[in-house]
């Protein structure tokens, strides 16, 4: 059991113990020589400080939650880690959970985090009930959502246009030549980002006098193995697409790996295009042309807002962040 108490960190460091509080509570209030000096004190006598006991006397927790989609995806990852290490610098925990994609889930996440008094959240797209902001701005928790924009205006939103961003690399390949297109996406339903961007491919097509019918369109759980599947389904079948974009890398990663396995050449047969500039894109063979997303940028700005939030600090929105195409090997102009 830890017998240091917040009396002897303050007697070791030559401070006040009401100095030592004012820094477990909200750091950035002290001065940074006083910083130092109180968390050497903290290192050499072993002090743990208790968080309940803290939670009551600030009506606070210091707990900031994060729920994404998937845990098991080096994509949110990125994001993640630059907002805890933001938070955690200023004296926050973060609580991380997964949603799998499911609204139903994320909406029971969202009301357990709130029961156990978190300070603050931080959500990924827009695709929830009306009721969830309800409770939130009820509860006075301040909330951030991540990779979409809302046009409402409602939702602070800190990401990019996956619509803009999708009919980018669509223009690309109709410049190349491609006329012929499919498209391997996440789930559409409770995935605004997903929505959006097949939206995008769609209207930019349609700007050309181009329709991608339905059966183009592969609905899948994000991963390399439904990408596999989904380039097996279009191309065995008697129409093949020139082009497939993918919404998402690790399908593009699929989609190289099992082209190999059918004997198909990307990109003199077909382009396959990504969406994220995931580690591996560039290392691909053919490296992969893709959409870079500002996965790391985001996770600072999210941070950055939420500690400005409950500091009571005006801090707008940042504007609409830019997303990147990246070209490499994966696409060429179709056969003639």
């Amino acid at each position: 059991m830890n017998s240091v108490t917040l009396d002897d960190v303050a007697r070791h460091a030559g401070v006040s113990p009401a100095t030592v509080s004012r820094y477990l509570n909200n750091p950035d209030i002290v001065s940074e020589r006083t910083k130092l000096k109180i968390e050497k004190s903290i290192s050499m006598t072993g002090y743990v400080p208790h968080a309940a006991a803290r939670a009551l006397a600030s009506n606070k927790s210091r707990m900031i939650g994060a729920i994404v989609p998937s845990l098991d995806n080096t994509l949110f990852g990125h994001s993640l880690e630059e907002f805890h290490q933001y938070i955690s610098n200023s004296g926050y925990t973060m609580v991380a959970a997964s949603s799998r994609y499911d609204v139903e889930e994320e909406r029971e996440q969202i009301i357990q985090m709130v029961a156990h008094g978190v300070d603050a959240l931080l959500l990924v797209g827009l695709s929830r009930d009306d009721g969830i902001y309800d409770l939130l701005n009820a509860k006075g928790i301040p909330y951030v959502i991540n990779w979409s924009i809302d046009t409402t205006l409602r939702h602070p939103c800190i990401g990019f246009d996956n619509h803009d961003a999708a009919s980018k690399v669509t223009q690309y390949l109709l410049d190349l030549g491609h006329r012929d297109f499919a498209m391997i996406s996440g789930r559409l339903e409770g995935n605004d980002r997903a929505q959006h961007r097949l939206q995008g491919i769609r209207d930019t097509l349609s700007s050309h006098g181009i329709v991608m019918p339905d059966s183009s369109v592969i609905q899948s759980p994000f991963g390399v193995q439904h990408g596999q599947q989904g380039f097996r389904t279009l191309m065995s079948r008697d129409k093949k697409p020139t082009a497939i974009i993918c919404g998402s890398d690790p399908f593009a990663y699929g989609a190289i790996f099992e082209s190999k396995s059918m004997r198909i050449d990307v990109p003199r047969d077909v382009s396959i295009t990504g969406f994220d500039d995931t580690w591996l894109a560039e290392h691909l063979v053919p490296a992969l042309t893709t959409l870079r997303t500002p996965q790391r940028r985001m996770g600072v700005l999210a941070a950055e807002y939420l500690i400005a939030r409950l500091k009571e600090q005006a801090h707008p929105v940042p504007a609409l962040l830019d997303v990147e195409l990246v070209v490499r090997d994966s696409c060429a102009p179709p056969r003639s």
